[in-house]
């Protein structure tokens, strides 16, 4: 399998922002490692991961707050490693939203103008322009005090637009925000890109925030890109164990490979996606959504016959948690092998615990893997 680190963009057209074989070393220890990324002009690019993967780093050598140990950043194949941050031409907003506390609304949000020398018409024009796009014009003579959490954030990111820089970083710029408030503005930033086809480049540890905001996502792990494609892709097939565990829910089930398109499992057969070049005998890992299992009574599997292609497998019910318009089931098989499954409620009376039930699911929607690192993974797996 090829690197994910090592895929760039398919686009055809020319990349606005290159990086190439991209380090930083802090002593012994990598917290960048020969990173290679393209970012297309206009996209809405995310680098998601936890704390210590990378992510905040490689924002940072971008903005050139930070210097490479190594490698290249071009914006249209002009080399930016020696550029101070001001004459980048490209703006940051943090998660501290860093406004000057004496200063108005309308004065923070023009100080980057003031700073440039530009005239007073020119400045007042865009600071206005700013306050409406980001509807705080009936806010521009208060001070930062004077505002909530979510309106200063705003102000940030107009403070940050003002002087029209051709890319936009965003570190955490929500992470303070109560649930709601956070969601709220990330409809806001979203229909801000749409309007001004501006490249965004923004920085999360939240799942979530990631699919709801981006275009794309790249996913960091110890340095390294391990996944980069649309939310869509990067969940539907992961191109890897970590990127399954990381993004959503998963559950794994290791598997002994029996011929091309079969494993054991438990000790019988079960169907999967075909795996070529795999020796019978190979230990392999399925990869199963919570939403793409079923789980069934033995009356109803009794009479909804199990089409081609789908495995079942007998389990007990641990657990129900109800939510609403779904519920989750936590179910254990005869050896041991615990699974989440998603199941919408449609009306249908909840299984108790200690259910005797059927476990179904479509070959065609596990993933398999032949590689895995444990301490990637962050659901329980059994061994055969």
């Amino acid at each position: 399998m090829k690197s994910a680190q090592s895929v760039l963009s398919s686009d055809t057209a020319k990349p606005l922002v290159s990086l190439r074989h991209l380090s930083k070393h802090y002593g012994s220890f990598k917290a960048v490692d020969d990173l290679a990324l393209d970012i297309q002009e206009g996209e809405f690019l995310t680098f998601l991961g936890s704390s210590g993967s990378g992510k905040t780093t490689t924002l940072m050598m971008l903005a050139g707050f930070e210097t490479p140990s190594a490698g290249e950043i071009q914006v249209e194949g002009r080399s930016l490693v020696q550029v101070p941050p001001h004459k980048r031409n490209i703006g940051m907003v943090f998660q501290r939203y860093s406004l000057f506390p004496h200063l108005s609304v309308r004065d923070n949000i023009g100080f980057p103008l003031s700073i440039r020398k530009r005239d007073a018409a020119e400045r007042n024009k865009r600071v206005d322009e700013m306050l409406k796009l980001v509807q705080l014009e009936a806010f521009a003579e208060r001070r930062p005090s004077q505002l909530s959490g979510g309106q200063q954030q705003r102000v940030a990111i107009a403070r940050a637009l003002v002087y029209e820089p051709r890319i936009l970083l965003m570190d955490e710029p929500l992470g303070a925000l109560d649930k709601k408030l956070r969601e709220d503005l990330q409809d806001e930033l979203r229909q801000l890109h749409r309007r001004l086809g501006i490249t965004i480049v923004y920085v999360t540890h939240d799942q979530e925030e990631a699919m709801r905001l981006s275009q794309r996502i790249a996913i960091f792990s110890h340095g390294k890109i391990v996944g980069l494609g649309s939310g869509y892709d990067l969940y539907q097939n992961p191109p890897n164990a970590f990127v399954a565990s990381f993004l959503g829910n998963s559950n794994f089930l290791r598997v002994t490979a029996g011929g091309h398109a079969v494993a054991r499992f438990e000790g019988r057969d079960v169907a999967m996606r075909p795996m070529p070049g795999v020796s019978p005998g190979t230990d392999l890992l399925l990869m199963i959504r919570p939403e793409k299992a079923q789980v069934l009574t033995s009356e109803m599997a009794a009479i909804q016959p199990l089409e081609n292609g789908w495995n079942e497998v007998s389990a007990q019910v641990e657990e129900v948690v109800f939510l609403g318009e779904s519920q989750t089931y936590s179910v254990k098989t005869a050896q041991g092998c615990t699974l989440s499954i998603k199941a919408l409620t449609n009306g249908q009376p909840l299984l108790p615990a200690g259910s005797e039930v059927r476990v179904r699911w479509a070959a065609a929607d596990a993933c398999v893997y032949s590689e895995w690192n444990e301490s990637d993974l962050n659901k329980t797996t059994v061994a055969v």
